[in-house]
């Protein structure tokens, strides 16, 4: 697919701002990506789909080195699961295509508003750690201090990884609640562990959406470039902008681009 001149600038100056919203919030934010890629710019779903799970790739390694030097990253538990995670996600992105476009649309709605559901869960979550937090003096961040569970990280990396490469979406916020219910992590553990989890889902299902001739890297190189400078210069308005504020566009932003998709 090529992508002129003007339309490159175009989809640069929108993703731009997509990016600023994303970096406020600290979101990956490939439902919205999509979303825009397609609502907006018109272009096939299944190719908005591989651009946005791959450009989860490098926006996850980045927030997993950081999480990695705050101790916040179980290991041995995100390494299982994203081996699962990525196994799932290859060969659902191969069954994504088989998919009716229209279809294919509003699933991926749905499930961007099931997105919002579970940050909401999320912050619930968030809350009550905190009181018990402070009751209680917890064990290091990142210290594994107890064995994997091959059998639920299995389930819960391939049920992600399949979300993920079925509708291109990260599944940050299954990821998270799944191993704060199932594998008791805390909330700070949970956040970094699930930036490890995304990389070979992301690494798989671009793969597997590149194999099928649904990834565009033009597309993805301009879609990059200005979701991360977007995101840079939006993070740095997280801590100066009202709780309230951050708490309810955390929740809005699936929920407008799942909406954006059914239009």
């Amino acid at each position: 697919m090529e992508i002129d001149v003007m339309l490159s600038i175009s989809i640069f100056t929108t993703m731009f701002g997509a990016g600023l919203l994303l970096g406020f919030v600290g979101a990956g934010g490939s439902g919205f990506i999509i979303s825009i890629l397609t609502t907006l710019f018109g272009l096939p779903i299944h190719t908005a789909l591989g651009t946005a799970l791959s450009a989860m790739i490098f926006s996850s390694v980045s927030g997993t080195i950081s999480h990695y030097r705050e101790g916040n990253i179980m290991l041995r538990s995100g390494i299982v699961v994203g081996l699962f995670g990525g196994i799932g996600a290859w060969v659902c992105s191969r069954l994504s295509v088989r998919i009716d476009e229209e279809v294919i649309q509003y699933l991926t709605a749905t499930v961007l508003y099931l997105s919002s559901a579970i940050l909401w869960l999320r912050m619930l979550f968030l809350n009550r750690q905190q009181k018990m937090s402070a009751m209680a003096n917890e064990t290091a961040a990142g210290v594994e201090d107890y064995p994997v569970s091959w059998i639920t990280a299995g389930v819960i990396g391939l049920l992600c990884g399949a979300l993920s490469g079925l509708f291109g979406v990260g599944a940050t916020p299954f990821i998270q609640i799944s191993l704060m219910v199932f594998m008791k992590m805390r909330i700070t553990q949970a956040a970094g562990t699930t930036m490890l989890v995304i990389i070979p889902i992301a690494l798989a299902g671009g793969a597997g959406f590149y194999g099928t001739g649904n990834l565009d890297f033009q597309l993805l190189a301009v879609v990059l470039a200005a979701i991360t400078l977007g995101s840079y210069i939006g993070a740095k308005f997280t801590r100066r902008l009202p709780g309230t504020l951050l708490k309810v566009a955390m929740v809005s932003i699936p929920m407008l681009g799942a909406t954006l998709l059914l239009l």
